[in-house]
């Protein structure tokens, strides 16, 4: 039995030259290099991220925090709990969101963008304290948690003013901690404390509102309490991004 010969349309179509396939080929190269370029400046400029910061991990290629002294730490603004108070307060949630993944990621960078670097200053009373695990933001150190003291002028009595700071000790030395005692005044400063504000949130004292500080020393070394006690304090090796900042939630 013949076979009818197939309509012209039904006619199969000519091969693809082959620069066709070379330039597809190409086309599909260059996109998979751009987007592997694109993700890979992604994830190392914003360690900051939990999943990036494991993948980074993964690979050893984790930030190495810089070992400062009093001497070298990167320029910042040094502000005050008033100071304090009025430049981060009136934030909205979602400005102090944004701005925290900045801090957060500038203190892991070693503080690329000094715009974004301040120093707290002033007295803070110590209202509580902890040593912190290996699920915290940093491990080993611990934390206390303290209460801004201001005085209306020179002759008034300190109070109690609406910030609250944690201030976070990376060492090997947690029973240092028990240095610190409930309604001891600690007196911060830019040097030599160089206690680096990175997260900003809101808390209540007392009923009242009030604005949280988290702030860690990067001026690494001898940290003194009192006249005789001393403690090392030094870089973090590994942070823990994924644990949430504040400690105190």
């Amino acid at each position: 039995m013949a076979h009818k010969d197939k309509p012209q349309s039904e006619e199969l179509e000519p091969p693809k030259p082959a620069f066709y396939w070379w330039t597809l080929a190409n086309i599909l190269a260059a996109s998979f290099a751009l987007l592997s370029w694109v993700l890979c400046l992604h994830i190392f400029s914003n360690p900051e991220i939990p999943r990036n910061y494991t993948f980074l991990k993964k690979l050893g290629r984790i930030p190495e925090l810089t070992r400062y002294t009093v001497l070298d730490v990167p320029n910042g603004n040094a502000l005050n709990p008033t100071e304090i108070y009025g430049k981060y307060f009136g934030l909205s949630e979602e400005k102090r969101t944004k701005l925290n993944a900045l801090l957060l990621r500038n203190y892991m960078r070693n503080f690329e963008n000094n715009l974004l670097l301040t120093y707290a200053e002033g007295d803070y009373q110590v209202a509580d304290v902890t040593k912190l695990e290996k699920g915290d933001f940093l491990y080993p150190g611990f934390a206390i948690r303290t209460q801004a003291l201001v005085k209306q002028d020179d002759f008034a009595q300190a109070i109690g003013f609406p910030v609250v700071m944690e201030y976070i000790f990376p060492t090997k030395d947690t029973e240092a901690v028990f240095q610190f005692n409930k309604g001891d005044v600690l007196e911060v400063n830019k040097n030599p404390n160089c206690a680096a504000i990175i997260h900003i949130s809101r808390t209540t004292v007392e009923g009242e509102q009030a604005l949280k500080i988290t702030a860690v020393p990067i001026a690494y070394g001898s940290y003194r309490v009192g006249e005789k006690t001393s403690f090392a304090i030094e870089p973090p090796v590994v942070l823990n991004p994924d644990s949430k900042l504040p400690i105190w939630k």
